[in-house]
Order: C-alpha cells, then sequence, then structure tokens
C-alpha cells in the first residue's frame, strides 16, 4: 500500500514538473514579426509585419499562387497606419490603420487596403471590406531575396516608394504627402516668436521650390553673425546660385571653405568649393 501511495506521488511530481518544463520552454516563430517606422516629412508612415522565408520552395505560382489573394507575408496580414492622408498610387488615403493583402500575377500587382486589420491569413478575406485596390509594378530580380522584405525607397520631404520583395519579386508604389500648406503656416507662426528658424525655413522653401527671394532673405539672417558655421555659409551660398546671385555665392562659399579649414572639416570644405566651381 505504502509502495503504490509512494508510486502516485512520484507520478504527480513528475507530471508537474515536466509540465512546468513544458510551459517555461520558448519555441521561435517560424515567421519573424518586424515593425518598421518610416518619417515622411513632418509625419510617419508605421508598418507591422511577418517575415517569412524561402526555405528552397518556389514561391510566387507555388507556395503562393498567381491571381489569388494572399496574405502578403505570414501569420497576420501586415497593418499600415498613416498618420496623415496620403496619397497611394494616385489615390487619396484618409489618415488611419489599414491591414494589407495582394493579389500576385506575372505581370503587374493588385494591392489591396482593407478596413478589416484584424486578420491572420486570407481565409475569411471579404472584398466588401476593401477601402481601395488599384495596380502596383512588379519586376524580376537577378539575386534572390531570402527573406520577405517591406521597405521604405527613395525617401523625399515629399513622399516615398514602399517595396515589397521576396524570392526574385520586387513590387513597389508611390506614397506622397502634400504638407506644404501645414507646414508654410507653422514657418510663419514660428517666425513671429523670439527664436526664428531662419535656416530650416530657408532650406525648406528652396529644396521645394518656394519664394527664392523669402529663402535669400531668412539665409542673409542665418548667417548674420556666422564664424564657426560653414554649413551655414554652404546653404546659403546654395541659396545665392539659385537666386542668380553667383557674385554672392561666390563670396559666401569661399568665406565658407576658410571657416572650414580653420576647422578642419574636410566635408564642408568639399562642399562649399563644389558651389564655388558651379558659381564660377
Amino acid at each position: 500500500m505504502k509502495t503504490t501511495i509512494l508510486s502516485l506521488v512520484f507520478a504527480g511530481c513528475l507530471f508537474f514538473f515536466t509540465q512546468e518544463s513544458h510551459a517555461q520552454t520558448a519555441f521561435p516563430p517560424a515567421s519573424s514579426s518586424t515593425t518598421i517606422e518610416q518619417g515622411i516629412g513632418i509625419k510617419k508612415v508605421k508598418l507591422v509585419y511577418q517575415r517569412p522565408n524561402v526555405n528552397n520552395r518556389t514561391i510566387f505560382g507555388g507556395l503562393v499562387p498567381f491571381d489569388q489573394v494572399w496574405r502578403t507575408g505570414a501569420n497576420s496580414i501586415p497593418a499600415i497606419t498613416f498618420e496623415e492622408d496620403v496619397i497611394l498610387a494616385g489615390h487619396k488615403v484618409p489618415a488611419g490603420t489599414y491591414g494589407l493583402f495582394t493579389i500576385p500575377t506575372k505581370g503587374d500587382w493588385t494591392v489591396i487596403l482593407s478596413k478589416n486589420v484584424e486578420q491572420w491569413g486570407a481565409y475569411q478575406y471579404n472584398q466588401s471590406e476593401d477601402f481601395l485596390r488599384f495596380q502596383a509594378k512588379s519586376k524580376q530580380l537577378s539575386d534572390k531575396v531570402e527573406t520577405f522584405t517591406i521597405a521604405f525607397e527613395n525617401v523625399k520631404q515629399t513622399g516615398a516608394d514602399l517595396t515589397l520583395a521576396w524570392e526574385n519579386t520586387k513590387v513597389s508604389f508611390p506614397i506622397v504627402v502634400n504638407q506644404s500648406q501645414e507646414i508654410m503656416a507653422s514657418i510663419d507662426e514660428a517666425m513671429k516668436s523670439e527664436k526664428k528658424p531662419y535656416f530650416q525655413a530657408a532650406q525648406y522653401y528652396y529644396n521645394n521650390d518656394l519664394d527664392i527671394n523669402k529663402a535669400v532673405e531668412w539665409a542673409n539672417e542665418a548667417d548674420k553673425g556666422n564664424t564657426k558655421a560653414p554649413h551655414i555659409k554652404y546653404w546659403r551660398a546654395r541659396i545665392q546660385l539659385k537666386a542668380g546671385d553667383k557674385a554672392g555665392a561666390i563670396k559666401t562659399a569661399t568665406e565658407g571653405i576658410a571657416m572650414a579649414k580653420a576647422a578642419n572639416n574636410e566635408e564642408y570644405i568639399k562642399l562649399n568649393t563644389q558651389v564655388l566651381e558651379e558659381a564660377k
């Protein structure tokens, strides 16, 4: 009787410790989860997605059939969040979070923004929940991409390209933002304060082909009393040159070269020299 009781106790303890061991074991997922965030202008785009590997499989036309809705990765569908209204491949999209599906083909793909973000796979996909469908260009790659990758490329102040790459296929489409009025209004408001952002405002007007005379005025203000900032000389010279003031650009760039040499700043020796050569 005692032996039986001890056996039961031992078996119970063994079961308990075995269960505890399994509960504490961590297994890595087959497809990793990734979050990327990209600033475009003064706002951000955030994307959460899953990254499967090729693993010696045929992906498109094999594991992922052509002409069928695909989850675009593994497990849950990607979730893309826009902090502000954007233009996606020419289509206006309000700020918010959307699910991302695609339909792979041998040619251009179909990209789908879904109003239903919480979906595992494409098994419950419902076209009535689509917010937007549009075509995206695809191309074949010479080098294989082992791990499914979504990335922001060609990032500028006014937009970026969102790219999807896996196996030997790459798909991309543009995201464009129109923040000019908002930024210009914020610049006007900031110019009323004691600490005026002359340098940043001049750069913005220069980069976005806005009022060049105003950019010159602000660049001149930013450069007043400047004895140690060759980068300000560089930008002022560029703005002067764009405004057609070659003599002013030559003078400012020459000062910038001397200032950069005194600071042993090779980068701005080179950049000011480039402006000087253009002006001449």
